[in-house]
């Protein structure tokens, strides 16, 4: 750990949380200015030099290699008669989309009929064009919507293409870039959401409208069917093709976690659902689905927060209320998403983090169930439907599975067959001899169990270097699946890592996630100092062995354990963070965080967010640990101003930082594989290094430890 002069200048100790708003270095939150980016190409410069080198570029390759196998999954879904997928390899880094049948992608090595070639496509027009995703007609999918994406941001660029041709359509619906997307309503018409044009953004840069796009038509001139105000976060609309005349709808998106939905057609609005605002809603055919945050008492019926509750549409449209329970929710078993398929429910649930699901049935006679088998008790399995969309689905499913030992596998379930059939097996990428994969729990601050999985060999040394993990925000669950990276540089070499379940995920339902939002953010970082500490407890290791890596909502958590943790970490990687809680909402898209973080310009929330916000709270004299905060310049989600800006607060009072700031990626680590590997590794290298834990080779040439000065 490298200790702060305490005579370092009063500027570098600015802002502070008693003047949060003196903040020197808010230049850095200019993306393209000749000033900052002089200031990020010094920094990578610096972080380059001392961690690149032999080793670095041995672990790129490794694991660049890794990601561009040609025996890795290709995952596809279904529209009409083919499979459709996005490859990526050495040859094509930025990508081939393709399609197949089901047929000829059962064989070992299918044969795929290019659709287009992204790599070849950037290079003719100029751009650096990714493919961000793509929508088609349900029926014959000859015309598709593409999104482009410049470098792997949100922002995309929608337009035409004709399938069968495999070409753009002449005079096709083009759509400058913008945030959103579009949805086919039929052959000539674009139901559009999409922050493009003046005055439909709201504040937090998403749409604001849905717009009835026909071709021919400019899209200014397209009529607006719904809105919502600039201080909510989004609309969204969708058009659901499974009933004889397509109907509409339409959400206003009032924030994270609370939604207005209405009923509708290309006209706009027709019926409010009356529901509260802060449930899930799925409608397929003729049935309803709902979950609530929180307890709902309806028509003489109290029902739980997170029970899963289905009813036939026109009987609730008609002012029906006799819900049918699916799903009763415990403390630690919890519904984790739900999906319908060929008027079928299906519950994805972790129960005490085991992964169990559930196939709900409706008919004249009630409703039946099934579970599916054969799932590890620890690990990863993600089911969803084979079919892009429910209109064209006969209920064939997907299935993968992992755990941080054994590689993915791709399973398909087909209707009224029991047994998953094996498609396709994910090739191992490091050794996995000796090691152990076991669940364990800390005892947070306020008496909470914390769970957290733990890999790496059997028995205690005391002295493990070990790798530390968490989210614990917006309600998302951490899982343990197969980490090439991780397993090829960091396990098989002899080290250990650990996830972490903390409050603000979803892992428990909303109570876990509400107990770490808002207020609560901070007891999930005290969540994850107690998985530290329980480490050590434990005889697993010491605090100086370990590392801790987390990025965006994680790169809160990683900030704070620099300010409010430092003992128990001896190495900290920080990756597309948010860290500035102060600006947060008037960055790029920071205001749709607000249900989950509070309103830094409310004096009441401030004081809340505050206790968390690294950036303000960073001051000269501590024992922090190293750190290196990794951002993208074309991250138009998370700022990359937040991690510019605590590196430089950080090194003014002469603590060891870095910073690595890729030039595209979007909210990610790279534009393609090699990208991706590199940003990867860069991190991997520091946090080894400074947790004294360097191969042969890197021993060679060992970084520097000294502090560096920001510019």
């Amino acid at each position: 750990m490298v200790k702060a002069s305490s005579s370092t200048k009063t500027r570098a100790e600015k802002p502070t949380i008693a003047a949060p708003d003196d903040d020197p270095n808010l230049w850095l939150e200019q993306l393209e200015s000749a000033r900052a980016l002089k200031f990020v190409e010094r920094q990578n410069a610096k972080t380059l030099q001392a961690f690149g080198g032999a080793a670095f570029e041995r672990d790129h390759d490794a694991l660049t290699s890794i990601y561009d196998r040609p025996d890795n999954i290709p995952y596809v879904n279904r529209c009409g008669g083919y499979l459709y997928n996005l490859w990526r390899d050495a040859d094509n880094p930025r990508g081939l989309w393709r399609r197949t049948t089901l047929g000829e992608f059962r064989n070992e090595n299918p044969s795929w009929e290019v659709l287009l070639d992204i790599d070849q496509l950037a290079a003719t027009e100029g751009e650096d064009w990714l493919l961000s995703s793509t929508t088609s007609l349900p029926g014959n999918h000859s015309r598709a919507i593409l999104s482009l994406s410049r470098g792997g941001s949100d922002a995309v660029t929608l337009r035409e293409f004709d399938t069968d041709t495999k070409s753009f359509v002449r005079d096709g619906f083009v759509l400058p870039e913008a945030k959103g997307r579009a949805e086919w309503l039929d052959a000539d018409t674009l139901i559009l959401t999409s922050a493009y044009g003046r005055s439909m953004a709201t504040g937090s840069g998403y749409a604001r409208t849905v717009r009835l796009w026909q071709r021919g038509a400019h899209v200014d001139d397209a009529a607006v069917i719904f809105e919502t105000s600039v201080d909510h976060m989004a609309v969204v609309c969708s058009v659901d093709h499974t009933v004889a005349l397509p109907r509409m709808w339409f959400v206003d998106a009032i924030d994270f976690f609370n939604f207005a939905t209405w009923l509708g057609d290309k006209s706009g609005t027709t019926t409010k659902l009356d529901l509260p605002s802060n449930m899930w809603i799925l409608a397929h055919r003729d049935w309803l689905a709902v979950k609530p945050r929180e307890a709902w008492s309806v028509a003489g019926q109290t029902y739980a927060a997170d029970t899963v509750l289905a009813i036939s549409l026109p009987a609730f449209l008609a002012g029906g209320r006799q819900f049918e329970v699916l799903f009763v929710p415990e403390p630690r078993r919890a519904l984790q998403s739900f999906f319908w398929s060929a008027d079928k429910l299906v519950l994805c649930i972790l129960d005490e983090l085991r992964p169990v699901f559930e196939i709900c049935t409706p008919s004249a006679n009630g409703w039946t169930r099934q579970q599916l088998h054969g799932f590890p008790d620890i690990g990863v399995v993600d089911v969803w439907p084979l079919d892009r969309d429910p209109s064209e689905s006969n209920g064939d499913l997907l299935v993968k599975s992992q755990d941080p030992l054994t590689p993915p596998s791709l399973r398909l379930i087909e209707t009224e067959i029991a047994t998953p059939t094996v498609l396709k097996q994910a090739p191992k990428t490091f050794t996995a001899d000796g090691l152990l994969v076991t669940q364990h729990e800390a005892i947070s601050i306020d008496g909470e169990r914390i769970p957290y999985v733990q890999t790496g060999p059997v028995g205690e040394s005391g002295d493990a270097p070990v790798h530390m993990s968490g989210y614990g925000g917006f309600g998302a669950s951490v899982r343990p699946y197969y980490n090439s990276a991780l397993g090829k540089l960091w396990l098989e070499r002899g080290g250990t890592t650990v996830q972490a379940n903390l409050r603000g995920g979803g892992e428990f339902g909303t109570r876990w996630h509400d107990a770490g939002r808002l207020a609560g953010k901070r007891l999930s970082h005290d969540d994850f100092a107690a998985v530290a500490a329980d480490l050590v407890r434990r005889g697993v290791t010491q605090p100086k062995r370990i590392a801790a890596e987390g990025g965006s909502n994680g790169g809160i958590l990683i900030a704070n354990m620099l300010t409010r943790y430092p003992e128990r970490f001896g190495a900290l990687f920080c990756t597309i963070p948010l860290i500035d809680m102060r600006r947060y909402t008037k960055l790029l898209a920071g205001a749709s965080w607000i249900a989950e973080y509070g309103n830094p310009d409310h004096p009441d929330e401030w004081q809340w967010l505050k206790a968390y916000s690294a950036y303000h709270a960073a001051k000269p004299g501590q024992n922090y640990p190293p750190i290196l905060i990794a951002t993208t310049r074309r991250d138009d989600r998370v700022h990359p101003g937040h991690a510019r800006k605590m590196v430089a607060k950080l090194q003014a009072m002469g603590y060891e930082a870095y910073l690595y700031e890729l030039a595209a990626g979007g909210h990610g680590y790279g534009r393609d594989h090699k990208e991706f590997a590199g940003f990867q590794v860069l991190g991997l290298q520091f946090l080894k290094s400074k947790i004294g834990w360097l191969d042969e080779q890197a021993q060679a040439n060992p970084p520097p430890a000294t502090p560096q000065t920001p510019e």
